[in-house]
């Protein structure tokens, strides 16, 4: 779904006092709609001079929702989807890919839990570099905090053995590296513009039959959401629920598989928990927890949440230097 402000050439009720208005409420999106109380929404338009436009603009708002619901689709159709559309695609390491039955499966959203330096980045850069290579798609890096590293991609492409491949090496990284687009964002209002963004050309893909993407990576989202949970109330719930139910959204509809990282905080106890709380729980749908061992390149990996495993199963895995 996109911005409001996407809306108003073809909704004119739309316009930027009816947008103003729902940011003064934390409302900036379609779906952020779908999260707000609409009875005090409309309360509150009642007390402003244009009260009528206002009602008029929700009310438009709420039939392009109705526009937008999903068709039910039978057990048999999504066990169809499943097979013919949600690939498992490797990490490019052994223990990760052992411990989830193949590796990332298009659709889903997994989350790499951990402290910093758990190996949480270095996952994502050698998934990608590894999904670019052998999957012949491209990769979406978001960057939230300067941890893209092209010398790693470049080291781990280097370290992937594949005889197939009969091009010198330097063609293959030259392929491999154009097929990696990184963005960087350093606030959750960039990260929710580029997430529509992306959302809007993967649509365009589709109808141009252009390299298909494969991997999104959003290393880390906790970064960005934390700073706003603390200080914005509801108003900073909403919008992590907003990134959250865009990385599903994307995920889904495009049969991409989506990578976020997240750190962790002290729990009950002293014990560490994974960030941002009861209300991003829901959001992956699988939540892997990473550690390292002291001073060596080995790291141990866990489930915490998996829709077809039991959490608390284990894999070591080692990432060199």
């Amino acid at each position: 779904m996109a911005p409001l402000r996407s809306l108003e050439l073809e909704f004119p009720l739309v316009d930027s006092n009816f947008q103003q208005f729902c940011a003064s409420h934390g409302i900036l999106s379609v779906e952020d709609f779908l999260i707000h109380d609409l009875y005090l929404l409309v309360g509150s338009a009642e007390h402003e001079t244009t009260s009528d436009r206002l009602k008029q603009g929700i009310a438009q708002v709420l039939s392009i929702l109705d526009g937008l619901h999903q068709p039910w689709l039978s057990g048999m159709e999504l066990l169809e989807d499943a097979q013919q559309n949600k690939h498992i695609l490797s990490t490019g390491c052994e223990g990760i890919n052992v411990l989830l039955q193949g590796g990332l499966r298009e659709g889903q959203v997994t989350e790499l839990v951990g402290p910093s330096p758990s190996g949480k980045t270095q996952v994502c850069l050698l998934a990608a570099s590894n999904i670019a290579k052998n999957y012949g798609g491209a990769v979406i890096f978001i960057d939230t905090g300067n941890s893209f590293s092209a010398k790693r991609i470049a080291e781990h492409v280097g370290k992937i053995s594949d005889t197939a491949f009969k091009e010198p090496e330097s063609q293959i990284l030259e392929k491999i590296m154009s097929s990696i687009l990184c963005h960087s964002v350093f606030d959750v209002f960039d990260l929710l513009s580029l997430l529509h963004q992306l959302e809007s050309n993967l649509r365009s893909q589709m109808k141009t039959g252009s390299n298909r993407v494969l991997l999104v990576v959003v290393d880390s989202v906790s970064s960005l959401i934390s700073p706003v949970l603390g200080s914005s109330g509801p108003y900073g719930r909403a919008l992590m629920v907003s990134v959250g139910y865009l990385l599903k959204k994307l995920a889904d509809e495009n049969n991409i598989a989506v990578l976020v990282t997240n750190h962790t905080v002290g729990g009950e106890g002293g014990i560490p928990k994974p960030a941002l709380g009861e209300s991003w729980k829901g959001i992956p749908h699988v939540r892997l927890l990473l550690s390292r061992d002291c001073k060596s390149n080995n790291f141990n990996v866990s489930i915490l949440k998996h829709p077809s495993m039991a959490s608390g199963k284990t894999a070591k895995f080692v990432i060199y230097e």
